[in-house]
């Protein structure tokens, strides 16, 4: 069963080529849509201050950060928390630019070589709410997931967020499953049922329903001229 990990970032900002950089990386993990609990979740010193619009979304302070490890000395026990995983991520494009670009100035290959699969909850919210506002904020809202704690951005309350989010928009997926039991080797979800074994019960007109039934056949008969393809058939 693969491994799904929920993921988000923080950052000093919008932008990743202008010299942008990642704060902090939160992810959850789940197995079988169901939170495991191995998490994952570390801050670090970007090198540079965070702009103020952005401290003014994530309220990490730029002194917390000073004595906080630099992604390069964590990269690689992020790719193997990461490695052939699904990633779920809200607007994934923006956490996927950031991360390319740590592992870029390090030398390593993009993010996508490492995992199976990148899924956008942005993408199916707009999907399925076209029009609608479809921020992490706004989901919670609209999917009764408790948002109460969410003041301040913060990269692994949000991905446990998105995790709750991500569940519930992929709800009606979970129900074409129920008690059909595992999925079998070759894809196949639950056991073969055999039909043979079922007695289904005929249950045949009477006279007055096949009577009634009639007469509304003769009236569209009329009404088609005389045409109707069933009289046709008949002669």
């Amino acid at each position: 069963m693969m491994r799904q990990i929920v993921l988000d970032t923080e950052t000093t900002g919008l932008s990743a080529e202008s010299g942008d950089r990642i704060i902090e990386l939160g992810c959850v993990e789940l197995v079988g849509r169901k939170l495991t609990g191995n998490n994952l979740h570390f801050y670090f010193n970007p090198g540079r201050d965070s702009h103020e619009d952005a401290l003014k979304v994530h309220g990490i302070s730029n002194e917390f950060l000073r004595d906080k490890p630099r992604f390069a000395e964590l990269a690689d026990e992020i790719l193997r928390y990461l490695e052939g995983a699904e990633l779920i991520i809200h607007n994934a494009a923006f956490d996927v630019g950031f991360l390319n670009k740590e592992l870029e100035l390090l030398g390593k290959p993009p993010l996508r070589s490492f995992v199976a699969e990148i899924t956008d909850t942005l993408a199916m919210a707009k999907q399925l709410y076209p029009g609608k506002r479809n921020s992490l904020d706004a989901l919670c809202d609209r999917l009764g997931v408790d948002n109460s704690g969410r003041t301040l951005h913060g990269a692994l309350l949000d991905a446990e967020l998105l995790a709750d989010v991500y569940i519930n928009l992929t709800r009606g997926q979970e129900a074409l499953l129920i008690d059909l039991g595992d999925v079998g080797p070759a894809g196949a979800v639950g056991e073969r049922v055999d039909l043979s074994t079922f007695v289904l019960p005929v249950l045949a007109a009477n006279a007055q329903e096949l009577a009634a039934h009639e007469e509304v056949l003769a009236q569209l008969d009329k009404a088609a001229g005389g045409q109707a393809v069933w009289r046709r058939a008949e002669l």
